[in-house]
């Protein structure tokens, strides 16, 4: 039994430093890119106040991801479950709030000109619910730590289009914008496979079922875009609005000036 112990110890540590040195990772990837919208100036705090709230709800579970995975390294599992209850309700307001920032967009005619307007309608909140998904396992599962620190791993890595969309030059991958932040984005849960394979020489089946559902919700989200299910819903939430008058599998024309996002409504 000691001998067990002894070589499980060392396993047990190294998963720990992966998933919290992949956790700083993840936060730098959302502070840089929305830093880097900031700095060249096209982020406004001019914004709705709704752009605002999500903004905030959403660095604030970027926050408590890094912080769950810092408890849970350090050995402090007591305030690790004190956050996770938060945590959870958390969950609620990012979706609640990020499919209504998505709506506001759509409606007001605002999508970004790299996006087909119907692409981001289905997009957006569908990530957020595979978010959900897979947290929402990762939870059910969290006594058994190797299946929920995988699962939380994989909900995260769906929210990370942001961060990496803000870094790449996403008007030169028009028009597979967002297919390109969803790939970019994948490098996460494969360095989490190969880390796996290099310390104990198979794949864990939690990233099997993590991967299957993020690559799930891409083809989900193709189907719906290029159906009349999605072309329904554009006219659903656009109707009298002046997204309405938007084409929604065209691509608007690039900004004449400076690219502001969060704009206001024009008045």
């Amino acid at each position: 039994m000691a001998t067990l112990a002894a070589s499980v110890a060392p396993s047990r540590r190294s998963d720990d430093r992966f998933f919290l040195f992949a956790a700083v990772a993840m936060t730098v990837v959302m502070v840089a890119g929305f830093s880097v919208q900031l700095a060249a100036g096209r982020s406004t705090f001019s914004a709705p106040l709704l752009v605002h709230a999500h903004a905030i709800v959403f660095m604030g579970w970027v926050t408590l991801y890094l912080f769950q995975n810092i408890f849970a390294t350090t050995g402090r599992l007591a305030l690790h479950r004190r956050l996770g209850w938060i945590a959870t309700g958390w969950i609620a307001a990012m979706l609640i709030l990020g499919c209504s920032v998505t709506v506001a967009m759509a409606r007001r005619g605002q999508v970004p000109f790299f996006f087909r307007p119907l692409h981001f309608l289905v997009f957006d909140p569908l990530s957020l619910f595979t978010f959900v998904g897979l947290t929402t396992a990762a939870i059910v599962m969290r006594r058994r730590t190797d299946w929920h620190r995988r699962l939380h791993f994989c909900g995260m890595s769906m929210l990370l289009g942001p961060g990496f969309g803000r870094l790449l030059p996403l008007p030169y991958f028009e028009p597979l914008a967002w297919e390109a932040t969803f790939a970019v984005s994948m490098i996460f849960p494969i360095a989490g496979i190969f880390a796996d394979l290099r310390r104990v020489g198979h794949i864990h089946p939690a990233w099997r079922w993590g991967v299957v559902t993020m690559i799930g919700s891409l083809l989900l989200t193709e189907a719906i875009t290029y159906s009349s299910l999605g072309q329904g819903l554009y006219r659903v939430v656009t109707a009298g609005s002046p997204g309405a008058l938007v084409p929604p599998l065209a691509f608007a024309p690039p900004p004449v000036g400076r690219l502001i996002t969060g704009r206001t409504p024009p008045s």
